[in-house]
């Protein structure tokens, strides 16, 4: 007989597959509303259904409980189709005009943002790909669109995580940015280009990988609308449910304008991937008491679980230690995010976040950092007040040396890792930095899984399938096919835990999410290819062919319905 809940008629059954369940693999399921009610053979599963019963035949095909991503920043794949894109461009003469094409649909006046200038998703060699090896000038764009002022965005640096950023206006948008002769870089890292009389030629490079030049010199160029959040944040939905993501943790923190666009989604009902989120506070003040004061005015909200429902909730805060020139810069541009999706005044100088986050401690708060020197912080914050069963996070591990495994540990803090950044992008770059006999600390998933640490992954959204992650995880391999110490590497039935139900205990919710079992809520991929017996080449090309979530098909690779 059939693994099964009584009394319960399904909705839907697969049939014919490999599920690759709590307890085992097994040939079939039955689904029941938004739960899994029976595991079985498939003649056991099909007699269980009724006349309304949907089929669906796995024809073999693998399934899987849905991937939960551990740092998702979910909002900013759909927000890469919002502005028209420059990535088929390979001339000067093709981007003028691309743009003179895009002013033509526009009114004199009316501005023009477009994508940055590359190939996406990463946008490397920008200028290899552009027959003039330059980029574009403020002259340039004047020829597109001489009635328009014209803004080329910078990329998000970490999608590339290579230096610089570079982005480009032309002379009416320098006019209405008052930008001239006269204008002085606001910070030591921004450079505005110019030409032998000393005039911006319209071209802005900076060394930072959050942009600060267009939250600051171009903040007069318009954001992204709520209309376009929202509408963005639906497709990246559909485009995270095709890779087989049911579920995302945004531990970065969620600035309001994105809340509002989540909220939108899931008022007009086009919302089809579940969303925990951390708290981006927007501190209006970098004063330790100012901040402390402010938690305890309105923070008890986000204690414990916080507030929502296994759709969309909100608990806990982000913080990160920060008070140079760049941060105040961007923040001024508040509300608005940009590409970043949390608010930038969630930093603050070191001592004002210690305050914070002892406050947070004592009260169930938990909180997320992301940067190496949260560790010894939380560290500090556990002599005040004991983190333990609070299910504090530390993100984006790029190496952790023995001591600070045991440390993590001994914190009970969870992890989240991105391991297309510190494995495939950068391994051999840590390795020369760390030195050969140190590569061992490079993500050390090995020993944070033997030391007890729960674990998780996190696409940073770069590129967002979970499926690169459980690749790099198991392979360690760089792009340049170096092996990154390959003894901290996960088995495949490990990595595909932390995808899953890893990424479930990140959110309290492992009863309900991260395996299949009966009971479970009915969150689910079908693979295109077998994650444990497929070619080690072939885990980051895995896509899925049938997402469920919450018991209902939210995406076929057919585009059937």
């Amino acid at each position: 007989m059939p693994s099964a809940l009584p009394g319960a008629t399904p909705s839907l059954v697969l049939l014919n597959g490999r599920v690759l369940g709590e307890s085992g693999p097994c040939e079939a399921l039955a689904i029941a509303g938004n739960r899994i009610v029976a595991l079985g053979c498939s003649s056991e599963i099909a007699a269980l259904a009724s006349p309304e019963t949907e089929h669906v035949d796995l024809a073999g095909k693998t399934v899987t409980a849905g991937l939960i991503d551990g740092h998702a920043h979910l909002d900013r794949e759909g927000l890469k189709s919002v502005l028209p894109s420059l990535a088929d461009c390979r001339s000067i003469e093709d981007i003028v005009a691309r743009i003179a094409e895009i002013a033509r649909q526009k009114k004199p006046g009316e501005w023009i943002i477009t994508m940055p200038i590359g190939i996406p998703p990463s946008y490397e060699s920008v200028l290899a790909g552009i027959a003039e090896h330059r980029f574009p000038d403020r002259w340039d764009l004047d020829r597109a669109a001489p009635d328009n002022p014209v803004y080329i965005r910078s990329i998000w640096g970490y999608w590339r995580s290579t230096l610089p950023l570079v982005s480009i206006a032309n002379s009416r948008a320098l006019r209405l940015a008052g930008i001239d002769a006269a204008t002085t870089p606001p910070a030591p890292s921004i450079e505005i280009c110019r030409d032998a009389a000393g005039e911006p030629n319209g071209i802005f490079v900076e060394t930072n990988k959050m942009p600060v030049v267009e939250m600051s010199l171009m903040r007069r160029a318009p954001h992204f609308s709520a209309s376009e959040r929202a509408s963005a944040l639906a497709a990246s939905m559909k485009l995270y449910n095709r890779a087989g993501t049911t579920s995302v943790f945004e531990g970065h923190g969620i600035a309001a304008e994105v809340l509002d666009a989540y909220r939108q989604v899931r008022s007009e009902g086009r919302q089809t991937v579940r969303a925990s989120m951390i708290f981006s506070p927007a501190w209006p003040s970098t004063s330790a008491e100012d901040c402390r004061a402010l938690l305890k005015s309105w923070g008890h909200w986000l204690a414990g679980r916080g507030l929502g429902d296994a759709w969309l909730g909100m608990a806990g805060l982000y913080g990160e230690i920060d008070d140079s020139v760049e941060r105040e810069l961007r923040s001024a541009a508040f509300p608005q995010t940009g590409w970043a999706g949390f608010h930038y005044n969630s930093s603050l100088p070191r001592d004002a976040l210690k305050t914070v986050l002892i406050e947070a401690a004592r009260n169930g708060i938990r909180a997320v950092g992301i940067l190496p020197n949260m560790l010894d912080l939380f560290a500090e914050v556990d002599n005040v007040t004991p983190l333990a069963g609070q299910g504090w996070v530390l993100g984006h591990v790029v190496s952790l040396t023995p001591d600070q495994v045991k440390r993590v540990a001994d914190l009970g803090l969870a992890v989240t890792t991105h391991l297309t950044a510190y494995i495939y992008k950068r391994g051999s770059e840590l390795v020369e930095k760390l030195g050969r006999e140190r590569a061992g600390e490079i993500v050390p998933l090995r020993s944070l899984r033997e030391a007890g640490v729960p674990i998780s992954f996190g696409s940073d959204n770069a590129p967002l399938s979970l499926f690169h992650s459980i690749a790099h995880a198991v392979n360690r391999r760089d792009r340049t096919g170096a092996v990154i110490s390959p003894e901290q590497a996960l088995t495949r039935e490990e990595a595909l835990e932390c995808a899953t139900l890893g990424g479930a205990k990140l959110i309290f919710a492992e009863g309900e999410r991260g395996s299949i079992a009966t009971g479970k809520l009915a969150d689910l991929a079908v693979l295109s290819a077998d994650p444990l017996r497929c070619a080690p080449d072939a885990l980051a090309r895995i896509e899925s062919l049938l997402t469920v979530v919450d018991g209902r098909i939210v995406h076929r690779a057919d585009g059937g319905r």
